[in-house]
């Protein structure tokens, strides 16, 4: 199965690729406020499901473009495009994410930048790995020389004002605080110890499913806002190795308000 996830995502990512050069050329909806899809988005997603459903012609896909495809207990959580704004622009930080389900528990990740050529992968129990190099989360235990990651809430901008008093709670003894755009490499990056720590508002299942399986492959903590395991369905999150999550949660929590929780 994760070689199957392998397959789709490199395939995937050699669409995004080749169509760099046509950004002007493509056809743009806006599903929502600053939300956007390309038909970009949409082939590279049908590359994915078709290598999918090739294999395993029963299980179940749940997309970010096409939505959810009945099948049995095992559901591949699909990003063909984490990123859309990012790659739009021409700005080179964006992935595809591909994650696989058995009753809700993520089993498989593949997280592809195509840029880079840099494919982090895990299957649960194995550890989480970049281009076949084990990787582990960083040892950093607090916020002096940290760096750490996180989304600003622009499809939920109710959340704002959290969301900028948590900003300044951890910013103000952090080395730094990087806002890329492609939460799944975000996600990548603490696995392999390039960030920190990160934490968002608002993400979709497709955004952080095969993310939370590196880092948990990888020594690190997730949680919700609430010190809970409920984040792929509040697309709220905290993840770090155990220290710098315990760090973000006690900055955070003071501005969590209760609809975040």
């Amino acid at each position: 199965m994760l070689n199957i996830a392998i397959r789709a995502a490199r395939s995937a990512g050699d669409i995004l690729v080749r169509s760099l050069d046509n950004v002007g050329k493509l056809r743009i909806d806006q599903k929502s406020k600053n939300d956007y899809a390309s038909e970009v988005d949409r082939m590279a997603e049908q590359e994915i499901i078709q290598i999918i459903h090739k294999a395993f012609p029963d299980h179940a896909i749940l997309a970010e473009e096409s939505g959810m495809h009945p099948g049995n207990d095992h559901v591949w959580v699909i990003d063909p495009l984490d990123g859309t704004t990012n790659f739009l622009h021409g700005f080179p930080q964006f992935s595809v994410s591909i994650a696989l389900k058995n009753k809700s528990r993520v089993e498989v990740a593949v997280v592809y930048d195509p840029l880079r050529d840099e494919l982090f992968a895990a299957s649960r129990g194995d550890g989480a790995m970049l281009n076949s190099r084990r990787i582990r989360v960083a040892r950093q235990s607090s916020f002096k020389g940290a760096l750490l990651g996180t989304g600003f809430p622009f499809k939920k901008q109710q959340h704002l004002d959290a969301y900028l008093a948590m900003f300044r709670a951890v910013f103000t003894d952090s080395a730094g605080i990087r806002r890329a755009g492609s939460a799944a490499l975000d996600l990548a990056y603490v696995a392999a110890g390039r960030l920190d720590g990160f934490w968002e508002i608002g993400l979709h299942e497709w955004d952080m499913a095969a993310g939370v399986l590196l880092i948990q492959e990888a020594g690190g903590v997730i949680t919700d806002f609430g010190f809970d395991d409920r984040y792929l369905a509040s697309g709220n999150i905290i993840a770090g190795n155990p220290k710098m999550h315990q760090l973000i949660y006690q900055a955070i929590s003071p501005h969590v308000t209760e609809d975040l929780i």
